[in-house]
């Protein structure tokens, strides 16, 4: 049997989630995310946040989730800034500038920024005697976990919403693979943290266990305002909302979301001892559900039989690194056939 670590999102959902759209199938309910299930759910969301008094969002997807709030939350004239392996900047095919707004990248080799790179990007922007013929940074993106699997801490959170508060930039985390961040090691930033120190920021469904669909949480007070029509606009709302409400009640219920989160990051990092006990390397050191091997092109070859990954990158003549990503569903003893399937370095 051929198993597939390609994404976490190979499985359709969780069957907690099955059964509890089956359950309820043939009851009638309010559309556009006005139903029991998405107040329920909702309530569920918000009783995590530590007190504050977010608005809470149900979105198709993770595109369509990234590409409303950041419209909505950006003058025509300013671009978000974010890391240049950021997923608005690689991954969603121009989404944000189709809405008329440009990416800002900086460089990044963990996939993080700092406070320290904003601050210095904003700066040099606003000294320069060109400033207004350039798109203005108007907007911070940060993924949590990164597109490499790395975490932010609270510390570096919170330094980068100073920054943000400083030039009066909206911050904006996207969190399309929350789960995964606090189930890993050392994590100190969970739903209160983002809702202290963030503009807004997104709960994953689709890599979370979910069939699809974004929880989207909206802090500050000024981009609450008629949020709907933005949604509505941005083909974000779907008419049988319920179905975001059920799933996202079954997550958050009676701590699925946790659950889920904690299996896809011990088997992504028993792959990622694994390997380094056959003495290979890893190119980055992710605590998340994505691990990245650097292993030789020969071995790759015979691994691609039994096993499926994501190509990330050469390394060298001789070497590619690869992603390893989990998910709920992934059992461990896939995990123990794959790491019998690669030989220690020689």
């Amino acid at each position: 049997m051929r198993y597939n670590f390609m994404n976490d999102y190979n499985e359709c959902a969780h069957e907690r989630i099955l059964e509890a759209i089956a359950r309820v199938n043939r009851a009638q309910d309010d559309s556009y995310g006005l139903d029991s299930h998405c107040v329920h759910a909702r309530a569920l969301i918000q009783a995590r946040l530590g007190g504050a008094g977010s608005d809470v969002h149900f979105l198709v997807g993770g595109t369509q989730a990234n590409l409303t709030i950041i419209a909505a939350s950006l003058k025509s004239y300013q671009g978000v800034v974010c890391a240049e392996s950021g997923h608005i900047n690689v991954h969603e095919s121009g989404a944000i500038e189709a809405t008329g707004h440009k990416v800002l990248t900086l460089p990044t080799t963990n996939g993080k920024i700092t406070a320290e790179q904003i601050a210095n990007h904003v700066a040099a922007h606003y000294a320069d005697a060109t400033a207004e013929h350039m798109v203005q940074p108007g907007m911070v993106y940060l993924s949590q976990p990164t597109e490499v699997g790395t975490v932010y801490s609270k510390d570096e959170l919170r330094a980068i919403s100073r920054v943000c508060l400083l030039y009066g930039m909206p911050l904006y985390v996207d969190g399309a693979r929350l789960g995964n961040s606090f189930a890993a090691a050392g994590a100190d930033v969970y739903l209160p943290e983002l809702a202290k120190y963030t503009s807004a920021f997104s709960i994953g469904g689709t890599k979370m266990g979910a069939l699809f669909g974004e929880a989207l949480v909206i802090n500050d007070p000024l981009l609450k305002k008629d949020f709907r029509y933005h949604i509505k606009q941005r083909g974000g709302m779907l008419a049988k909302g319920r179905l975001l409400g059920i799933q996202f009640e079954t997550l958050f219920e009676d701590g699925l979301y946790d659950e889920i989160g904690r299996h896809a990051v011990t088997q992504a990092q028993r792959i990622a001892q694994g390997v380094q006990a056959k003495g290979y390397s890893l190119f980055v050191d992710s605590p998340s559900n994505q691990v990245f091997p650097i292993l030789p092109r020969e071995l790759l070859k015979t691994l691609t039989d039994d096993f499926g990954y994501a190509f990330w990158q050469v390394l060298d003549e001789e070497n590619d690194v690869v992603r390893f990503c989990t998910s709920w569903a992934t059992p461990p003893e896939m995990v123990d056939a794959l790491l019998e399937s690669i030989p220690k370095k020689s």
